[in-house]
């Protein structure tokens, strides 16, 4: 079973698609669940691939492109051309695994800005892909990390919400000219 979304990995001059910043409301957005999967959802997916490759993303969410769907697109392996991204539309994670492990994240909503984030290290997540078909994907260590960043963005919450050094967050936004005030720490 193949992707139907085929789009080289590569860096564009021009991205299709524009991506918003941490501060910009559009990212604060709840995503809307997909409720037809056609050629419009495909070339939205495709145009977010070219988007992600062209900005060095291994993950990316339809709000950070200014569109609130839920629909997100992932990448772990950029080097091999031959692995196809993974195109989940209206995500949900049925299990977790109690485990967590903290490793640095970074978002193309927020360049530049890299701090420790702690996450369940096993997920099972549900989805459809590109062609309407239900899916269950178990994903572990990188993958699971990516898909719960991205899947976080479709309930307007970003990395930066989820980080417990205060010190070091603040230091980080205010290096890359990001405002503290932006971030909406979650319970």
């Amino acid at each position: 079973m193949t992707s139907q979304v085929l789009v080289e990995k590569k860096k564009l001059a021009k991205p299709p698609l524009e991506l918003h910043y941490l501060g910009d409301r559009v990212l604060r957005q709840p995503a809307k669940r997909i409720t037809k999967i056609d050629d419009e959802i495909r070339q939205l997916a495709r145009q977010m691939l070219q988007t992600m490759y062209s900005e060095d993303g291994i993950g990316l969410a339809a709000p950070q492109v200014g569109v609130h769907k839920q629909l997100l697109v992932v990448d772990c392996n950029l080097d091999d051309a031959t692995t196809p991204a993974l195109i989940l539309v209206n995500p949900v994670i049925s299990r977790q695994s109690h485990s967590l492990c903290v490793i640095q994240e970074g978002c193309l909503s927020i360049p530049g800005v890299f701090l420790d984030v702690s996450r369940p290290t096993e997920i099972e997540v549900s989805y459809k892909d590109e062609m309407g078909r239900p899916q269950k994907l178990v994903a572990t260590d990188l993958l699971a990390r990516v898909i719960q960043h991205e899947m976080d963005h479709l309930n307007g919450v970003l990395f930066v919400d989820r980080v417990d050094n205060a010190l070091a967050l603040n230091q980080e936004l205010g290096k890359h000219g990001f405002s503290l005030q932006a971030v909406k720490p979650v319970a």
